[in-house]
C-alpha cells in the first residue's frame, strides 16, 4: 500500500520561510519523479514543483519566481520543498504526489498522493 504523508506546513507571517516534507512508503521511492502542488479553496488544483528520480532535474511553476526550492533524499523516501519569501496567495493545501514519469507538471502525471499539508500565510 502506497503512503505518502506530508508534514510541515502551518501558519506564517509575509515573508517568512517553511520547509515541507514528504516521506513516502510501498512503493521503491528512487524509482519515482515527485512534484508539489497546491489547492486553495474554491480554485484548481495548481503545479507548484517536481524534481527528477535522481535529483537532477527540477521544475516549478510560474508562480514561484525562484521563492521555492525542491530536493530529495532518497536514503529517506523522502522530497522537500524549501518555500522562501512566503505570501498571502500562496496560502493553500500542499498535496505531495509521485509520479513514474520525469518531467510531469500536471495532476493527471501523478498516479500517487499524499492527503495535503495546509500552509497559511498571513499579512
Amino acid at each position: 500500500q502506497v503512503q505518502l504523508v506530508e508534514s510541515g506546513g502551518g501558519l506564517v507571517q509575509t515573508g517568512g520561510s517553511l520547509r515541507l516534507s514528504c516521506t513516502a512508503s510501498g512503493l521503491s521511492f528512487s524509482s519515482y519523479a515527485m512534484g508539489w502542488f497546491r489547492q486553495a479553496p474554491g480554485k484548481e488544483r495548481e503545479f507548484a514543483a517536481a524534481i527528477s528520480l535522481s535529483g537532477g532535474g527540477a521544475y516549478f511553476g510560474d508562480f514561484v519566481k525562484g521563492r521555492f526550492s525542491i530536493s530529495r533524499d532518497n536514503a529517506k523516501n523522502t522530497v522537500y520543498l524549501q518555500m522562501n519569501s512566503l505570501k498571502p496567495e500562496d496560502t493553500a493545501v500542499y498535496y505531495c504526489a509521485a509520479s513514474r514519469f520525469d518531467g510531469g507538471i500536471t495532476a493527471a502525471s501523478y498516479g500517487y498522493w499524499g492527503q495535503g499539508t495546509q500552509v497559511t500565510v498571513s499579512s
